[in-house]
């Protein structure tokens, strides 16, 4: 039927360039066919019209097509993008690109994976090479703009600082007239700039192409000392030769709220990396891991609709299969499950902080529970 209706909207358009050659007043003698290049054109248009309305034509179509979803991300960050043991790409913001690819491609392997700089993020969104990016990327109106469209935030970090334990620091405002380490083309180095400047602190700032640079230059003495968001910090510290002689000062100078991103124009796309989002979310609050998916009705009535077993929450309407959420958590578990096979072993606690579900026990920050929350599923 798709095919019929692109070709009734192709010969209306090309009717249309027709009659208003025949109706040019320079125009004496019957108009000429339409030539090839003008069909293209107007299959083009029609193309990008089907895919803006978020038909099949769209990305998800594409995905489906290539066999494989396209994911940037990073390979030199403990816990969220790293290398492992046998040299594949692990980490908290992989599994959520491989819980994407098990619900669109039932597969959480057929995935391709591109560690991307910083400062190849904009141009690889921009291009539309890719289908998403999940690389410990923050969330600002400007990125919203320029880059694509940000999933909800999966999680939220600050930016903060690490110094030697022999500076004999022990705040950030001690770091007055310091030299400092920092990652370029980032939030977190326009972030030092701004704090400097408010502040007063006259920082000598340094900057480098990515972490691993960074790093480096840190642990060599380049710089007095580094700065980026805490889960980096705690990375970085735990990589370095000696941890204990390295302190990661307290509070922080930024919000970072970390989530995938999808390119512009394809809303089909963007709504399910949502709802793939989503479905991690909420079971880890209906406490369905992995190991224990329900497959018949259990009569709890969130549960058996979140995992297709009696009503629905949009699937069909995004052409996933109506148990999804099944596949999406025996392929990667629920978020907890994530958090803790990768960032949990570096020591960064959930619980009191805002990467606890918003159901959680108060935290210090946030009275009413975490802010891990998602659109309710129905």
């Amino acid at each position: 039927m798709k095919k019929v209706k692109t070709a009734a909207i192709i010969s209306a358009l090309l009717a249309i360039a027709v009659l208003a050659a025949c109706t040019s007043p320079e125009e004496t003698t019957a108009p000429a066919a339409p030539t090839p290049d003008i069909e293209a054109t107007v299959e083009a248009r029609v193309q990008e019209s089907m895919a803006d309305s978020g038909s099949p034509a769209g990305r998800l179509a594409l995905v489906r097509e290539r066999g494989v979803l396209v994911c940037a991300g990073n390979d030199t960050l403990a816990g969220f993008g790293f290398l492992d043991a046998d040299g594949n790409i692990r980490g908290f913001d992989v599994d959520l690109c491989r819980a994407v690819a098990a619900a669109v491609l039932g597969d959480p392997d057929a995935l391709e994976l591109r560690p991307t700089t910083a400062a190849e993020r904009g141009p690889v969104m921009q291009s539309g090479e890719i289908d998403m990016m999940s690389r410990n990327t923050t969330w600002t109106t400007s990125r919203d703009v320029q880059w694509g469209n940000f999933a909800q935030t999966m999680f939220y970090d600050g930016q903060g600082f690490m110094a030697p334990r022999s500076m004999g620091v022990s705040t950030i405002q001690e770091l007055q007239d310091a030299s400092i380490c920092v990652q370029q083309g980032t939030t977190t180095e326009l972030n030092l700039q701004d704090f400097s400047n408010q502040n007063g602190m006259n920082f000598a700032i340094t900057t480098f192409p990515d972490n691993v640079a960074t790093e480096t230059a840190y642990s060599g003495g380049q710089c007095d000392a580094m700065t980026t968001d805490r889960s980096g910090l705690v990375s970085t510290r735990q990589g370095l030769a000696n941890p204990d002689d390295h302190i990661i000062l307290p509070g922080t100078i930024s919000e970072e709220p970390l989530g995938p991103v999808v390119p512009s124009g394809d809303d089909q796309w963007y709504d399910i990396v949502k709802m793939v989002m989503a479905i991690l979310i909420y079971a880890e609050a209906y406490g369905i891991t992995s190991g224990s998916v329900p497959t018949a009705v259990t009569g709890n009535t969130p549960v058996d609709r979140l995992l297709g077993l009696e009503g629905s929450f949009g699937q069909e309407g995004l052409d996933l299969d109506v148990t999804v959420a099944q596949t999406v958590i025996q392929s990667v578990g629920n978020y907890g499950e994530i958090y803790d096979r990768h960032l949990a072993p570096l020591g960064i606690a959930r619980e009191g902080s805002r990467n606890a579900l918003w159901s959680a026990a108060p935290c210090v920050e946030c009275p009413k529970g975490g802010q891990i929350y998602a659109a309710p599923l129905r």
